[in-house]
Order: C-alpha cells, then sequence, then structure tokens
C-alpha cells in the first residue's frame, strides 16, 4: 500500500473490517489512534479519508502488516469474482479487471452475496435439486444455504481463522490445569469428571465400530474408540470439554454471524469446538513462541506439543493474534483422487471453491514418497509466488481387511516469509524457479499442460483431427466475449 505522506485513501469498508477482526468498537480505535470516534464513523462510511499518517498509526498500535492491509481480504475477493465471472455464463459481458477489484474492495458483502448465489445456481446446474426443493418449502423471507460446509467456511475465513475469545479460554483452562503436553489427556479427564460429572472411557473396536466419540449424555459416559492415538485422544477431551464449558462464547461468535438455518449453525458450533480443543493442547502464547523459536519446524512442534502432524499445521493458519502474529499459512488437505476435504487461509491463497487442485503442485505427490517431506516454489498465472511443504498423514488405524486412510497436507505461504521456516534454509528464494501451477484446470490458461484435465472455460476450444499436442486440449489466445 502506497503511504506517500498527503496521499488520502477512501477506504471505509476495508477499515470496518480491520476493526471488527481486532474486536475493538470505534470508541476504542479512536482511542488508541487519537482521533475521535465520529471521524472514526466517518472513515468507515467512505465520507472521509484515511491519511497515510493514521495508517502507520494503525500499523503501530496493532502490529499490523500495511502489506496484508492492503491486499489480505481484497485478493481473496477478488479470486471469487474472478472465478464466477470467467464461467460462460456471463460470456458476453466485457468486463475489467479493475472493475472486480473496485467491487471486492468497496463491496466485500457483495462479493460473499454472489459467491453464495453463484454456489446455489451451480449446484442446481449440476443437478443436486434438493437444496432448491427445501428453499421451495421454507416460510416466505426464510435465509437459504446452498451449502452449509461452503457457508462454515466463509464465516472462517470472514474472521481470518482467528477467534480471540476461544484463545483466551484456552489458555485460562491450560493455566488451571498447570500440566506438560503429555498430561493433557490425564487432567482433561480429570476435569471433565470432577466439574461436569462425565466419565472417560477408551472402548475397544468391536463396541465402538464405525464410531470413534460418542458422548452418552444418559450415563455421563464419554466413549474413546481405541483406535484414536495419543494426541487424538486428548483432542477428543478437549473438544468435550469446550462443548461443556464454553457454550456461551460459541453462541457469541456464532450469533455475529447474523441468521443461520439449523444445519450451517451446528456446524459452525463443531468448528468452534474444534477450534477450541486445538488451542488447548497448542496454547497460543506458548506455541506461537515455539514456532518462531524453532523456525516453524512442524515435526518439532508435534513431538512438543504431543499433537500430530496436520494437527500442527492447522494450528499454524491461526496464529492471528495481534502483537504476535505468525506466518500468514494456508492449509489443504485432499485425498488419492484430489477430493479437498480441508482448506484454511490467513493468507491470500487463491483456493478454488467450485474445482479442485492442480497436479503439478506436489501435494500429490506424496501418495508416491510417504515418509518423506516435500517442499516446492510455487507460481500462479499472475506471477504471485508461494513456498509450500507437503507429506502424506494416516489417519486412525482401521481394523484389517478396510483400507487405511491417507490424505496429503499441503502448507505454504507467501515467498516473502518463506525465509522464517526452516525448510527454506539454505535456498534462494528469489532466484529458485517456481512450478507454474493454476488454481485449477478450468481457469488456469496456461497453454501446453501435460496435466490439464478440462480446457479453460474462458477460451475457445480448438479442435484439429490432424494435430496431437502434448496438452489433451488447444485453445484460442482470445478470451471468449
Amino acid at each position: 500500500m502506497a503511504t506517500d505522506a498527503g496521499k488520502k485513501l477512501f477506504v471505509g469498508p476495508r477499515f470496518r473490517r480491520i476493526r471488527q477482526q481486532l474486536g475493538l468498537s470505534q470508541t476504542q480505535i479512536a482511542e488508541g489512534l487519537g482521533i475521535s470516534p465520529s471521524y472514526i464513523n466517518l472513515i468507515e462510511r467512505n465520507q472521509r479519508p484515511v491519511t497515510a499518517q493514521i495508517l502507520l498509526r494503525l500499523a503501530e498500535t496493532y502490529d499490523l502488516d500495511l502489506r496484508d492491509l492492503a491486499t489480505a481480504d481484497e485478493d481473496r475477493f477478488f479470486a471469487e469474482l474472478n472465478e464466477i465471472f470467467s464461467d460462460p455464463l456471463f460470456r458476453q459481458i466485457d468486463l475489467p479487471k479493475q472493475e472486480l477489484r473496485d467491487l471486492a474492495e468497496l463491496c466485500p458483502g457483495v462479493t460473499h452475496s454472489l459467491q453464495r448465489l453463484y454456489a446455489a445456481y451451480t449446484e442446481a446446474r449440476r443437478g443436486e435439486t434438493m437444496a432448491a426443493a427445501q428453499f421451495a418449502d421454507r416460510e416466505e423471507g426464510a435465509r437459504f444455504e446452498a451449502n452449509p460446509i461452503e457457508r462454515v467456511r466463509e464465516l472462517i475465513e470472514a474472521n481470518r481463522n482467528y477467534f480471540p475469545e476461544l484463545e483466551q479460554a484456552a489458555e485460562t483452562l491450560r493455566d488451571e490445569l498447570n500440566v506438560p503436553a503429555e498430561g493433557l489427556f490425564a487432567a482433561l479427564g480429570t476435569r471433565l469428571r470432577e466439574k461436569h460429572s462425565i466419565v472417560t472411557r477408551i472402548m475397544p473396536v468391536d463396541v465402538m465400530r464405525e464410531t470413534l466419540r460418542r458422548f452418552d449424555r444418559h450415563r455421563r459416559q464419554l466413549l474413546i474408540s481405541e483406535l484414536i492415538d495419543g494426541p487424538g485422544r486428548a483432542f477428543q477431551l478437549a473438544f468435550q470439554t469446550g462443548i461443556a464449558e464454553c457454550g456461551g462464547a460459541f453462541e457469541t461468535i456464532i450469533g455475529r454471524a447474523g441468521p443461520l438455518d439449523d444445519t450451517p449453525r451446528r456446524l459452525y458450533r463443531i468448528t468452534l469446538a474444534n477450534y477450541f480443543a486445538a488451542a488447548v493442547m497448542m496454547p497460543y502464547q506458548a506455541f506461537h513462541g515455539a514456532a518462531e523459536a524453532l523456525s516453524y519446524d512442524v515435526h518439532v512442534l508435534a513431538q512438543r506439543f504431543n499433537a500430530g502432524f496436520e494437527q500442527v499445521c492447522h494450528r499454524l493458519t491461526t496464529l492471528q493474534r495481534p502483537n504476535a502474529r505468525g506466518v500468514p499459512f494456508f492449509l489443504l488437505r485432499v485425498d488419492n483422487a484430489g477430493n479437498v476435504s480441508k482448506r484454511f487461509s490467513s493468507g491470500t491463497f487463491p483456493f478454488s471453491k467450485f474445482g479442485g487442485t492442480c497436479p503439478l503442485w506436489n501435494v500429490h505427490s506424496t501418495f508416491d514418497t510417504p515418509d518423506r517431506l516435500l517442499k516446492q516454489v510455487i507460481e500462479l498465472p499472475d506471477g504471485t509466488r508461494y513456498f509450500s511443504i507437503a507429506q502424506m498423514v494416516r489417519r486412525q488405524v482401521s481394523p484389517h481387511p478396510q483400507p487405511q486412510p491417507r490424505f496429503a497436507i499441503g502448507l505454504g505461504c507467501e515467498i516473502r516469509h518463506a525465509s522464517r521456516l526452516v525448510y527454506a534454509t539454505g535456498m534462494d528464494l528469489e532466484k529458485t524457479e517456481g512450478t507454474p501451477i493454476g488454481v485449477n484446470c478450468r481457469l488456469c490458461e496456461r497453454e501446453n499442460c501435460s496435466q490439464r484435465a478440462e480446457p479453460p472455460i474462458t477460451r475457445t476450444l480448438i479442435l484439429d483431427e490432424n494435430t496431437r499436442r502434448v496438452s489433451s486440449f488447444a485453445f484460442s489466445n482470445a478470451r471468449e466475449l
């Protein structure tokens, strides 16, 4: 972001989102910046500019990176709009990219609404008419949730995957327990028994069958399958503790999301309980300090906090506390068929919401090298570069002859942060050639890609029976209008 001395910027929606992410009222942030609440109100309504001096004061007071202020949310919103308006549905509309950027910056609420409307349209177009039938049965004026999973992902992204109320509650709990990581399971079991009359029992697989955790309300028993490993057992007890003790905090956070149908509301509550459980296992201050000291060595962090590789990677995407921020990571979890089952980002990586991932990203190669951690510099078509690591993980043990669940975890950040990672030691990040990837095939316009699964929807397919190219699809250089 430009910060020339006399420059004035009208960035009201962006400023408001920053204030809300910090959990501050207009009065509180006005006091911190030394200006009046009425001026803050005018700034947020784009009736007064934000000078470079105010932005610098904001960055200093709340430990914000001005580069993130300028691009973090807007890049994500722009990626969403660009994906939507690349659809052939809009082929006849010549919409300049700058207009999409303006819309992403000034009207993020409209961007979210368009994304949700397009998601519902996409499902209906693919023949998934159940949601439309449910909509027809609703009372007039009821809110339509096309995809509860995507809706909850939107809410997590809107909070930058950081919930200060839950972080504080988790740190308070760990202070009260006052036990090392290896003693957490026993301490949580004691707390559940003494404070909530809930007894924890590890049960044999032939009793639990396909269930890994079950809370028996009538008998006040928390049943944990013997198939879950040590870190998983501690996580499940922390989850149950969150359900028992953090209901008020969950409802406060859910209330900020506005009206929600029952399904996304329940899913959001479960997601928040999972977030709390991870924060209990890896308390913010201790975990952030260790991550910085260890240069984000995931395996050592897992050992220190008695956690799994995936648990640590997921936790690293949540380190967004003002004055104690970590590297803004993104995370992806895929199976060996390329299905995305988890994605989180505290940075600007443009995840696709309507397709898979690029096969040139080596996260998919981890299934061929299950015991190795792979690293890679990747580059998107717009020239943005990222550094990523990837490793295959196995879930809980499965009884014979059931297949062993396997997933690949990809963890990455913008190239400007990579020097802080132990995995980039010895690499010349400026000179390292990035592997060219796309968001997914339907949006990628790179030519001659041997891994292309479908042509880009923005270009005209060329069919020539006399020529066979490296790529299965040839297409014109001109965009379709």
